[in-house]
């Protein structure tokens, strides 16, 4: 997508909040990895994502600088919560600083650590919704992971499911490449999820939980 093409998207969609746009702002800043930050128009659509399937409770992984995890709160209802996975503990005090910031920062609840690790603290059908945004290498573990905690008729939504493109290259593979790779094959043949993939910025998976097959496989429950 060129400038041009996204500059005309941003002016013709939801207004960024301003306390987004500082975040968004403060993590190019003082992060090395600025462009992981889910920006306006990948912000907005989770926004609206959220505000249409209407999810009681949200999974995330890999909460980065909380600017995705405040676009899924700002779509719940009043009630719901977020909880959001970060691994990086140095980052703790700037995601909570950015949380604070919003209306909606009440309803994210952020968990340091692991996300295999945090994650085993749940039990099966807790959460209507999760958004994986986390180790690309780890993908495939994630979606094992995650599926039985969301309830059926439930969403899973993964980013950067197109990597640059490199998921189309016949070159060797990077690691993390490889991941999303696998992680794609697996969500299309999986009999638990439809899947479909929207193309903005670098891919965006959206997987939902039809329930147990005729012949159930592993992870289905």
């Amino acid at each position: 997508m060129t400038q041009d093409l996204e500059d005309y998207i941003n002016s013709h969609i939801s207004p960024e909040p301003k306390e987004l746009y500082r975040i968004d702002r403060l993590t190019n800043l003082r992060l090395i990895n600025g462009r992981m930050c889910s920006g306006h128009m990948q912000g907005r659509l989770l926004k609206m994502l959220t505000a249409m399937a209407k999810p009681r409770r949200v999974l995330e992984l890999g909460t980065f600088s909380g600017y995705s995890a405040l676009c899924i709160a700002e779509g719940l209802e009043e009630g719901a919560t977020i909880d959001t996975i970060e691994v990086d503990d140095e980052l703790e005090d700037f995601i909570t600083e950015n949380l604070s910031s919003s209306p909606h920062g009440h309803k994210v609840r952020l968990h340091i650590g692991d996300a295999l690790s945090v994650i085993g603290q749940w039990h099966e059908e807790e959460f209507d919704m999760a958004f994986i945004d986390a180790d690309k290498r780890r993908y495939t573990d994630y979606f094992n992971a995650v599926l039985p905690l969301i309830k059926t008729g439930g969403f899973i939504i993964a980013d950067n499911t197109l990597w640059d493109g490199h998921v189309v290259e016949t070159c060797r593979h990077s690691a993390h490449t490889q991941g999303i790779i696998d992680f794609n094959n697996l969500a299309a043949s999986s009999p638990c999820v439809e899947a479909a993939i929207i193309p903005l910025r670098d891919g965006l998976t959206i997987l939902r939980k039809t329930g147990i097959p005729r012949n159930p496989q592993p992870n289905c429950l």
